[in-house]
């Protein structure tokens, strides 16, 4: 009977054991999926600030394409001009 005792009470502490562990890797796992989470939005904030900066980036190079064609115009009328004397 005692025998039969010490192994209920060691399964007892057995099964208090597992599911403790289990607590402590659920949380753990909910701490990960939570700190994932955080770094994909931390990602997705990062690239929007990239396209922001591509999209200025991109206008500023079309502005300086209208000048440069702005300037190539007037060279060419000047050198026009030049040539007809």
């Amino acid at each position: 009977m005692r025998s039969m005792t010490k192994k209920l009470a060691g399964g007892a502490v057995a099964l208090l054991l597992v599911s403790t562990m289990t607590m402590g890797c659920a949380k753990r796992d909910s701490a990960e999926a939570m700190s994932a989470s955080q770094r994909a939005e931390a990602a997705a904030a990062k690239a929007e600030s990239a396209a922001a900066r591509a999209e200025a980036a991109a206008g500023r190079v079309e502005d300086a394409a209208r000048r440069a064609e702005a300037a190539a115009q007037k060279t060419e009328a000047i050198f026009m001009k030049h040539m007809r004397k």
